[in-house]
């Protein structure tokens, strides 16, 4: 049982439950028995009657009958009522020691308890009948409880234990719901504290929520502080590239190698920039911003073949299967070939060389839904287990060396994460047996 709600609602409700049932049979166990009480009766009005006469027994016998609901008759060996009163005659058979009364009109037959005495001097003895009403008695004693009695009581109890299940249980459900939507992504998620709560519970819903505030802030302005170092390191780029051209013209032949290195490193540069804005863009959207029909088919097809013209350069080849089937999905055709073409140029760039990347794409159903599957496949050097969950963390990179030696500044894989994310899609990183390293994007396909 792993809900809180459940856990708390039936524990109260079998600790309620529980505690009136034993109050009710220590109750019932402290109580006499019916035999107990008519044997006491009698005797009591039989001393009342040896006292007194009829009016004193009857006055006993009336007292009991109040408190007990119950109807009692005596009678002596010719069969007369000691007390005066009328005796129906069933009543009068039982004493006489004759047949069981019949079945009353509801088919219950009427309860009753027989007990006899002899007076104190021994010389007459006396009959008493005990008649207790039809009815559940379910523990065999006076003053039972009856069934609905009981089962009131644990209706009654369970719907208190609920009401106070859900009081304490509900501003947890909405915490919880508020967490998974802000670990999604959502900055704007907040519990709300339910109602005028002042308990804990409410205090740690606010505390959430300022926590939740907060996060939301610091990322906001650290995106804006990107995107705005981004733009401002744009303009003296730009004069940059201007003042290398002026200075090719104006240089001889010996400056012409150092003249290539800045160019070199501005492209680096810009391409780091157009990264960051990328990244920036992404970060700041909530949503993908188009949402039309793309084939991934022919996004794959088109990232496979650049990437297979690029991978010349290292003697390495890209193998690409489809499926069959068209496989399309919703969202912004532009993201989904820029995030599966960061993906693939990763591994290619780390790939051994001679040896090829492959790029399957395939359909597969989870969760009652089907989602499209792009595998990137290399056969590089592979990835430390405790790096595969870092590696699309913007600006991370598994070696500072190996990443001044490709150009890589640790962006493509972030972008390719944030894309695919923005189309409620995953992606994930793991080594493969025989060596190399695997990405997965997987994106929610399109409903027929």
């Amino acid at each position: 049982m792993r809900s809180l709600f459940l856990r708390i609602f039936l524990s109260f409700w079998f600790a309620l439950a529980l505690f009136l049932v034993v109050g009710i049979l220590v109750t019932l166990a402290m109580r006499p028995a019916w035999e107990t009480l008519s044997h006491n009766v009698l005797g009591d009005a039989l001393a009342a009657y040896e006292r007194g006469g009829p009016a004193a027994a009857l006055a006993v016998v009336e007292e009991v009958q109040a408190k007990r609901r119950i109807r009692i008759h005596i009678f002596d060996e010719q069969g007369v009522e000691i007390t005066g009163r009328r005796v129906p005659e069933w009543v009068l058979a039982i004493a006489m020691g004759r047949p069981e009364p019949p079945s009353s009109g509801m088919g219950i037959r009427p309860r009753f308890f027989l007990d006899s005495r002899t007076s104190s001097d021994g010389k007459h003895r006396y009959s008493q009948v005990m008649l207790v009403p039809p009815g559940p008695h379910i523990f065999g004693g006076p003053h039972d409880p009856p069934i609905w009695t009981l089962l009131i009581g644990v209706l009654t109890s369970g719907l208190v234990c609920y009401l106070l299940a859900w009081y304490i249980a509900s501003p947890v459900v909405r915490l919880r719901q508020a967490t998974q939507r802000l670990a999604a992504g959502d900055l704007t998620a907040r519990a709300g504290v339910p109602g005028k709560r002042r308990d804990e519970i409410a205090g740690l819903i606010r505390d959430f929520d300022t926590m939740a505030g907060r996060i939301e802030d610091l990322l906001k302005s650290q995106s804006r502080l990107m995107n705005d170092i981004s733009h401002e390191l744009r303009s003296p780029l730009a004069r940059l590239n201007v003042a290398l051209g002026l200075a090719r013209k104006r240089s001889g032949p010996e400056s012409a190698e150092m003249l290539e290195r800045i160019e070199l490193e501005a492209e680096r540069l810009n391409e780091m920039i157009g990264r960051l804005l990328t990244l920036a863009r992404l970060e700041d959207a909530g949503e993908a911003p188009a949402d039309t029909a793309v084939s991934l088919n022919e996004v794959v097809h088109h990232v496979a073949a650049d990437a297979e013209f690029e991978a010349q350069a290292r003697n390495c080849r890209v193998t690409c299967a489809l499926p069959e089937q068209e496989l399309t999905v919703r969202g912004d055709a532009s993201l989904l070939h820029s995030a599966i073409e960061n993906v693939v140029r990763n591994a290619v760039r780390y790939t051994r060389e001679n040896t090829p990347v492959e790029v399957t794409l395939e359909a597969s159903p989870v969760n009652g839904t089907r989602e499209a599957s792009v595998k990137v496949s290399d056969q590089g050097p592979g990835v430390a287990p405790e790096s595969l969950g870092k590696m699309f963390q913007p600006f991370y990179r598994i070696d500072d060396a190996r990443g001044r030696q490709t150009g890589g500044v640790g962006l493509g894989l972030s972008i390719a994460e944030r894309a695919v994310r923005l189309h409620r899609g995953t992606v994930v990183a793991s080594n493969r047996p025989e060596g190399g390293l695997v990405v997965e994007i997987r994106l929610p396909l399109e409903r027929a």
